[in-house]
């Protein structure tokens, strides 16, 4: 019987999230804590990879975190940013994020339609002369590389920021029924954090193939996957799931 559910996400801020009419629809403690933070890279640390970042005319941004990190790491290395440099950014929404840091109308930013990387191909096409810089985490794959390469464009990459396991002060993951991950990076958080964490009856959910691999890969059961045949997200799936659990 699940009774409590332990989300590993911040808590939304509307009060119109999904999580909260699960909690009343079944009367279950629905509670929230991210199991990973992100944190920039030290000017030192990033100096070891040895990335100009001032002989580079065009930046590809593909979050949120690599626009904070990239402008918050050139004010801490003293590098200023000429108007001229170009922004090439996932989806629309990340181009207007950069509005917290450049006077967008004054820049030239580009972005793709669908979310995806390859939207940006016949951009930087047009603008093959750039020299391209990368913002990365360090966990990351080869996709943007690889890109970039099949393009025969000049770039670097070079990791700016991390993830790292949060503090779990106050919080006891096995105090709950039910816990909800959503990256392999959480994962590894729970095995870090709680190296004797034992799942017992205790349920585990995830969204997505990678958390559901490390899930499965760090010795655990998996006991609800989203998106699945019945439910696009996690709320949808967690709302059939409790569902059945009544039931029986």
């Amino acid at each position: 019987m699940v009774n409590s559910i332990l989300v590993s996400q911040p808590k939304p801020t509307s009060e119109k999230s999904p999580y909260f009419d699960i909690a009343k629809k079944y009367n279950v403690k629905v509670d929230f804590h991210s199991f990973i933070k992100i944190e920039r890279l030290t000017p030192k640390e990033f100096r070891q990879q040895k990335v100009s970042i001032p002989e580079h005319t065009a930046v590809i941004f593909n979050s949120r975190h690599a626009i904070d990190h990239f402008f918050s790491l050139c004010e801490d290395l003293r590098v200023t940013i000429p108007e001229t440099m170009k922004y090439f950014c996932i989806s629309e929404t990340i181009a207007l994020y950069i509005q917290k840091y450049v006077q967008y109308r004054k820049r030239k930013i580009f972005f793709g339609a669908k979310g995806k990387m390859e939207d940006l191909i016949p951009y930087i096409t047009r603008h093959s002369d750039e020299n391209y810089f990368v913002p990365m985490s360090s966990v990351h794959n080869d996709e943007v590389k690889n890109m970039l390469d099949s393009l025969g464009v000049k770039h670097d990459e070079a990791v700016m920021y991390r993830t790292v396991s949060n503090s779990f002060d106050g919080v006891d993951p096995s105090a709950y029924d039910m816990l909800v991950l959503f990256t392999p990076a959480g994962v590894t958080a729970l095995k870090e954090v709680f190296p004797g964490y034992v799942q017992g009856d205790r349920k585990l959910a995830c969204f997505g193939a990678a958390a559901a691999k490390a899930i499965q890969d760090a010795g655990f059961r998996l006991d609800l996957q989203a998106p699945n045949a019945n439910a696009t997200s996690m709320t949808a799936a967690l709302d059939l799931y409790l569902k059945e659990e009544n039931k029986r």
